[in-house]
Parts: structure tokens; sequence; C-alpha cells
């Protein structure tokens, strides 16, 4: 039965945190296994990782969550476009009907998880995004449909946002009463502020 695939973005040099974001610690864990569990227990089937950087410390976190793959992008450094492509790529030969699209700095929690499928399945719409605040937010859902356009997208047309752009009558912008659909974890602060949040 086709289901929910996530690819998690997990490739970048994380320049601005000075560290690595995939292993700061978060909730007891690191980042990327929260992140996983979070998926999973949401309602995603699998999860495909796309690691680059320090791909090698990355892999054994990936493989010890059942439901979870990694797939390494030579390309990383040409921009997040590689990933996403990369990503994209290992869906060929699997029956996905929908694909969740999140960067592993962007924590999220299960039930934000379950509440955009099941926004998104009810709905009949090819691409759901949340917001919070009228402002876009993470993660985006598209029917697997689009992911032939996904596929073909670079840095030079804006990736994905090409795509979002050519499909805003098919797309549903989703209200979410939860601020962390809008987190972005790039630099020490934001993290430190992602933290106290929790707390």
């Amino acid at each position: 039965m086709p289901g929910i695939w996530a690819i998690l973005l997990a490739a970048g040099e994380s320049s601005r945190m000075g560290r690595l974001k995939a292993l700061l610690p978060w909730q007891g864990s690191t980042l990327i296994e929260t992140q996983l569990h979070s998926l999973l227990d949401g309602g995603v089937d699998h999860v495909i990782v796309v690691l680059g950087h320090d791909a090698d410390r990355l892999k054994p976190f990936v493989e010890s969550v059942e439901g979870a793959s990694w797939v390494e992008n030579p390309d990383y450094l040409q921009g997040k476009t590689t990933s996403l492509k990369t990503g994209v790529s290992a869906l060929d030969d699997q029956h996905a009907a929908d694909i969740l699209l999140l960067n592993v700095d962007q924590p999220r929690t299960s039930d934000v998880i379950h509440d955009l499928i099941q926004r998104h399945s009810l709905s009949g719409f090819a691409i759901t995004i949340p917001t919070y605040g009228g402002k876009g937010g993470h993660p985006i859902l598209l029917s697997a449909h689009l992911v032939p356009e996904i596929a073909t997208i670079d840095e030079a047309t804006k990736g994905l946002l090409a795509v979002v752009r050519r499909h805003t009558a098919e797309t549903e912008r989703v209200e979410i009463a939860d601020s962390t659909v809008l987190w972005d974890l790039n630099t020490p602060e934001q993290y430190e502020k992602a933290l106290k949040f929790n707390n």
C-alpha cells in the first residue's frame, strides 16, 4: 500500500552553527535521532536521510533507527537542491503516495507531523504548507506525482520554490497553532532560544 516517505536533509556543513547540527543535544538525544523518531511516530512510513558533510559520523545514528535509511550526496557543496534531488532519486521503485520534506535543523514534534499528514491526506491538495501567523513553515508535504518535477530543480530557478509556484492552485497553506513550524536552528543563538522554549 502506498505510504508517506520523508526526506530529511542533513548534508550541510553547519558552518553558521560552528558544529554539526545533526548531533546537537536535543531532548535527551541528538537532533537527528529525535527528528527520525518524530517523523516515524507522527505517521511517516519511512525516512530517507540525505547525508554529505561528515556522513560517516551520522550513518550509525540513522542505521540505529528502524524505518530509516540514508543516501549520500557527493555534490552537497553545490547547494540544498542537490540534496533534495539525491533524496528524490532514492525514491525510485518505492510506492510512495506522498513525500514529506524537512531539514535536520527544523525540529518538529510527532504531533505536528501527525496533524499535517492528516490534513494533507484529507484535503486532496497536491502540496500542503504549514503556516504560523501567516508565515510559511516546514515540513512541506507533496503528492508523489510531483517527484519528476522535483528531480529537475536547480539553484538557478530557486529549487523547490519554483515547483510550489507552478502549483499555487493545488497548494493549501494550513495555519498551525504552534510556532515551532517556523524554527530553523542555523546559529548558536537560535539553538539556545529553542532549548529554552522546550524547557
